[in-house]
């Protein structure tokens, strides 16, 4: 004879279905909204009578375009870190990418850096989920660095208008800054230089399941939802008033200015040319065509290299975004280590090619 069959709650299957299928919906609506963007800012701008032939055009379209593609990504990332936070603890995600392995990690976030095609204030999204999650601080700034830096769409663009060579170069010097940047900031041991709200949100723990007691997954979704509302919450302004700077500023390259800084047997150049970059913001398809330019107008190779790096890697509007999660000085120590990484790219190049 069997034993008497456990009852299974029966408002407990209604309940998974019904968050379930929310959750389900609103993935779905993310992905149309996420894949129509560049016809909801092309149509925007027909419906008030712009084009994007002169400069105010070209900046609209790029503010309407970023500043929702960059609040999806933070709402999917967030959404996703806060039901995986129910599983994996912070303080077991630390163990396993600190101590011994902190090379190892700051390697994996750098190649992961690769396959992500990001600007620099798309990758903040993810570079806040990893902290939510408990990555050390070290590894995710490796990411950060990386991810909009020697993504493969620059890479392959690279490759097409420079050959081989400069593109491998391109990525190895480019990996060696995100993983020494990295590995720089986590010996610092700055966390306590993250903002109060994202330190306790790294402190908090979500363990139900301790008791031996499964959580249901309506709790789980529910954990997602939360971390959404406290993050994006604090965070979507400072979003919106980083790209509104990209956006001033996109288009605005002064080509012929900028070639008389970039000469070939200049020194200083380099470092001028990561000075002139950071305050500009584009990705690196954006800004390779202006690289193309430079170059044909007689400027360094190295120093047009470092002026690209310093535009995807420290744009202004990044730091401002970056402000809400880091403190001063952890932004100054990130922007400082970063733009010595790039001089020294630049100045290789100069010497190689």
């Amino acid at each position: 004879m069997t034993g008497p069959r456990q009852k299974f709650p029966e408002a407990l299957v209604p309940e998974n279905v019904k968050w379930i299928s929310g959750v389900f919906a609103a993935a779905l609506l993310l992905i149309l909204l996420y894949s129509n963007l560049e016809r909801f800012a092309a149509l925007s701008l027909q419906i008030a009578g712009i084009t994007r032939a002169d400069r105010f055009g070209e900046a609209l379209y790029f503010f309407i375009y970023e500043v929702p593609k960059v609040l999806l990504l933070l709402t999917a990332v967030v959404f996703v870190m806060g039901v995986v936070h129910t599983f994996v603890s912070p303080e077991r995600t630390r163990v396993l990418l600190s101590g011994r392995r902190t090379g190892f990690g700051n390697v994996m976030a750098a190649g992961l850096g690769i396959v992500t095609p990001f600007c620099s204030c798309s990758a903040v999204p993810l570079f806040i989920g990893f902290l939510q999650a408990g990555v050390p601080l070290g590894v995710t700034f490796s990411f950060l660095v990386s991810a909009p830096m020697i993504n493969e769409v620059a890479l392959a663009l690279l490759f097409g208008m420079f050959g081989w060579k400069v593109a491998l170069l391109y990525m190895i010097m480019g990996l060696f800054v995100a993983i020494a940047a990295g590995l720089v900031i986590g010996q610092l041991r700055m966390e306590r230089y993250l903002e109060d709200w994202v330190q306790k949100l790294q402190e908090r723990t979500v363990f139900p399941e301790a008791d031996g007691e499964p959580m249901s997954w309506p709790l789980r979704l529910g954990e997602g939802i939360s971390h959404l509302r406290e993050i994006v919450g604090k965070v979507w302004l400072y979003i919106v008033l980083g790209v509104g700077l990209g956006a001033g500023i996109h288009g605005y390259v002064p080509e012929n200015f900028m070639v008389s800084l970039m000469g070939e047997n200049v020194w200083w150049s380099v470092p001028v040319a990561v000075l002139i970059g950071v305050p500009m913001y584009s990705n690196a398809a954006g800004i390779l065509p202006v690289v193309e330019a430079l170059l044909g107008k007689g400027a360094a190779l190295g120093t047009v290299m470092a002026f690209m790096m310093s535009v995807i890697a420290l744009s202004a509007p990044e730091m401002i975004i970056l402000r809400k999660v880091l403190k001063p000085r952890l932004i100054a120590v990130f922007a400082g280590v970063v733009a010595v990484g790039i001089m020294l790219v630049g100045f290789v190049f100069n010497l190689v090619l």
